[in-house]
This record gives structure tokens, C-alpha cells and sequence, in this order.
């Protein structure tokens, strides 16, 4: 049985606090190229607020980090269970390959067997349809994408494109 003396906990205490507090994350500069929870968070309200504005169906609205780990995500009461899979397609393949999900639309038709593999190779997570959207910094970083399925390509791509600014980002799309 192991015994531990008083002067032993005495003398690792601080030990371990100091251990603890050096693997503590560090604070983000300002500006730094990372997403906040705050950004997602505003990104998905301003982008259903303008499909709402705009009239649109309803929409799930997904942001994910540059690694294309999920941040936020919302799912309008009416839309359907798929468009969260969707929107989180379309957002993983701009994050993953660094392009606009509209961009790789396009080069998908150019290359259809090279998209077909991408896609059994990410498990299904890849989706190379109009709605996905990179985020940028004012750098030019990419902090991460924003999907969003439920009205048109056109239409969900618009929406988080108005989200993204209106969190003071970048939309990194092809127009």
C-alpha cells in the first residue's frame, strides 16, 4: 500500500498547480486566426435572419472551425433532418479543400471521378454543392467555412455570406 507523506503533498501541490497552469490554452490575440464561439454564434443568426428577411425556406445554418470541427449550428423549425448533413457537407468540403463549395461544384463537373473518391474517402462528410462558404480574417486566414442547406444553392450560400459579414468576416466565394 502506498503511503504519502504531508511533505510530500506539500511540496507537489504547487508542482502540479504550476503543470496545470502552463497547459492551460493561452489567450487569443486580437485578430488572431481563430473562430470564437461568438463569431459562429453571430455567423448562424444573421444568416437565418436574412433568409427569414429574404423569404427563404427554412434553412440549418452550420459553421465549423478550420479543422472542420463543428462551432454552431442551428435547424429552423420546417427544416427537413438531412439539411443539418447537408449544410455540414458543404461546409467541410470548402474548409477541407479551401475553395467555395460553389467552386468545387464546378470543378466536380470537370473531374467527376476525382470528386466521387473525395467523397468515399471523407466517409460522405464532403459535398460539393453551392451553400458552403469559406471564413476569413481581415489577414486573409482562413478561420474556418459556414454551410447552409435548405433553399437553393444559391440562396444558402447568400445567407451565410450575409452572416459572415455581419460578424465583421470574411466570404471567401467566387461570384
Amino acid at each position: 500500500m502506498l503511503r504519502r507523506s504531508r511533505s510530500a503533498s506539500v511540496v507537489l501541490a504547487p508542482a502540479l498547480l504550476l503543470a496545470a497552469a502552463a497547459a492551460q490554452p493561452q489567450a487569443v490575440e486580437q485578430g488572431a486566426a481563430r473562430l470564437t464561439l461568438d463569431q459562429a454564434n453571430t455567423i448562424v443568426a444573421m444568416s437565418l435572419e436574412y433568409a427569414r428577411e429574404e423569404d427563404f425556406r427554412p434553412l440549418s445554418v452550420v459553421v465549423l472551425d478550420d479543422s472542420g470541427y463543428l462551432k454552431a449550428m442551428q435547424r429552423e423549425d420546417g427544416a427537413s433532418m438531412f439539411r443539418f448533413d447537408i449544410a455540414t457537407g458543404k461546409a467541410w468540403a470548402s474548409v477541407a479543400m479551401g475553395v467555395s463549395s460553389r467552386t468545387l461544384s464546378q470543378r466536380a463537373r470537370d473531374n467527376p471521378n476525382f470528386f466521387i473518391t473525395l467523397a468515399a474517402t471523407a466517409e460522405g462528410r464532403f459535398l460539393p454543392q453551392t451553400g458552403g462558404v469559406l471564413i476569413r480574417n481581415a489577414a486573409g486566414d482562413i478561420l474556418g467555412a459556414a454551410g447552409a442547406s435548405g433553399a437553393s444553392g444559391e440562396e444558402d450560400e447568400a445567407a451565410v455570406v450575409y452572416g459572415i459579414e455581419q460578424a465583421g468576416l470574411v466570404a471567401d466565394v467566387v461570384r
